[in-house]
């Protein structure tokens, strides 16, 4: 299969859902996806970002020696949505090294505390958080100060993750 012609193809479940079978768990194959999406226009960015994840969640490791790219990716301001909402939903099932733990914070209390930000990245980053805050139990403060801050603002999708998260930090 050749991705690039894949993800250009058409923009649907069932498509990414082809991409994600092809690239199963082969490290090649994921390296190509991931050189699209880190490297393409804009258009290949946001396509090959939804197939990115699926492969991601279901082989995390994968992921891994990318993640410094990918954060560096996540911090710019130009790129796409669906960049954003694509590479915060992966990193929901990695785990991230120490290194990238703080960095990784910052970016997902700055996601759900902007009232501008798309409720998947809000949900998504509040998700990651929670596993953080197993290893970094000083954030939970923060995070159910947030949470309790933009409450009434929020969607269902954020309610939905922040009050389980309340409830686990009673």
């Amino acid at each position: 299969m050749d991705l690039k012609s894949a993800i250009l193809e058409k923009h649907s479940k069932e498509q990414t859902d082809k991409i994600v079978r092809y690239v199963g768990h082969d490290k090649t194959r994921f390296n190509a996806l991931m050189k699209i999406f880190l490297e393409g226009d804009k258009l290949l960015q946001q396509r090959a970002g939804w197939p990115l994840s699926y492969c991601a969640q279901a082989h995390p490791a994968l992921a891994q020696p990318h993640l410094g790219k990918l954060l560096k990716l996540l911090e710019r301001k130009d790129v796409h949505n669906a960049v954003t909402r694509n590479i915060v939903r992966l990193l929901q099932d990695v785990t991230i090294p120490p290194r990238y733990q703080g960095q990784v914070m910052n970016i997902c209390f700055d996601f759900i505390a902007d009232p501008q930000q798309l409720a998947a990245v809000k949900a998504f980053s509040l998700t990651i958080l929670e596993h953080l805050a197993d290893s970094y139990p000083d954030i939970i403060p923060e995070l159910k100060l947030i949470i309790e801050e933009r409450w009434p603002q929020e969607t269902p999708a954020f309610h939905s993750r922040a009050r389980k998260i309340l409830k686990k930090y009673k």
